[in-house]
C-alpha cells in the first residue's frame, strides 16, 4: 500500500524524518505539509483544506497522520479521497454544543500568534500539560522540533486553528462505524486522554506506543514506526 504521512499542528514533513529512517514497509511514504504549514496556504473551509490535502497526496491508498494530521486523515478517509487511514492521536470531532467554547479556545491562540509572534506562541504551545511527556526525548531532537515549529508564519499557524480546528472540523464520529474495516488507530500509552479516545472508537486495530505521550514521532519514532507496520497490514489483510 502506498502511504501518506501526515504530521500535526505546528509540525511539518520533517517530523516523520526518524520514523522514515526506521520504516518498515516495502514502499517509502511520502510526507506532505499541511495548509498554513508550507508552501500551501491555508484554505477557506475544512472541505476546501481536505481537497487541496487529497490533491497533493495523489495515488494513496493509507492516510497516516498525527493529531491535526490524523483528524485530516480520517476525513480523506470518509469523504472518500483516500482509501484506508492510520490516525495517531485522534480526535474525531466534538458535539455542536462544545463548539462555542472550543471556537473561544482556539481563537486566544490565533491571537496570540497575531499579538505576540511565533516565539512566544511556540513557547506556550509546548508548555501545554499534553506535551509533557516530551521532556524525555533526547535534547538534539526536541531542539530540532522547536527550530523547525519557529520557522512557520505566525498568520498562517493562526489561520489554521481557525480553519482546521476542532471548532470548525465536522464530527465524524457518526461515520466512523461505516468505515471500520478502513481504519487503524495508534496512541502513546501515556496519553491517557486519545488512548481512552482511541478505544471507545471503531477501528480494525488499536495499539498503544510504549513510553510514548501525544506525540510518539517525537519521543518514539523508531517503534511508532514499527506500530505503523502492523496498523498497515491489519488494514492490508482486509482490503
Amino acid at each position: 500500500m502506498r502511504c501518506a504521512l501526515l504530521h500535526g499542528f505546528a509540525g511539518d514533513p520533517a517530523v516523520w524524518g526518524d520514523v522514515m529512517a526506521a520504516w518498515q514497509l516495502p514502499d517509502m511514504p511520502v510526507a506532505v505539509a499541511l495548509p498554513g504549514h508550507g508552501e500551501m496556504p491555508v484554505q477557506p473551509t475544512w472541505h476546501d483544506n481536505l481537497a487541496a490535502i487529497a490533491g497533493e497526496l495523489g495515488d494513496c491508498d493509507v492516510a497516516i497522520g498525527y493529531s491535526l494530521g490524523a483528524r485530516v486523515a480520517l476525513g480523506l478517509v470518509v469523504e472518500g479521497f483516500v482509501a484506508h487511514g492510520v490516525l495517531i492521536g485522534v480526535n474525531p470531532g466534538i458535539a455542536e454544543l462544545e463548539r462555542p467554547s472550543r471556537r473561544t479556545f482556539d481563537a486566544a491562540w490565533a491571537r496570540m500568534l497575531r499579538d505576540h509572534g511565533i516565539a512566544m506562541f511556540i513557547s506556550a504551545w509546548e508548555a501545554q500539560p499534553l506535551f509533557a511527556t516530551q521532556a524525555r526525548a533526547p535534547a538534539a531532537r526536541r531542539t530540532s522540533r522547536r527550530e523547525h515549529r519557529l520557522a512557520h508564519d505566525p498568520e498562517q499557524l493562526a489561520r489554521s486553528l481557525e480553519v482546521m480546528g476542532l471548532a470548525a472540523m465536522p464530527d465524524y464520529s457518526a461515520a466512523l462505524p461505516a468505515h471500520r474495516d478502513r481504519i487503524a488507530l495508534l496512541a502513546g500509552a501515556d496519553d491517557t486522554k486519545y488512548a481512552a479516545i482511541a478505544r471507545e472508537l471503531p477501528a480494525v486495530s488499536f495499539e498503544t506506543i510504549a513510553n510514548a505521550g501525544h506525540d510518539p514521532t517525537l519521543e518514539q519514532p523508531i517503534e511508532l514506526a514499527h506500530a505503523i507496520a502492523r496498523a498497515v497490514h491489519s488494514l492490508e489483510v482486509r482490503a
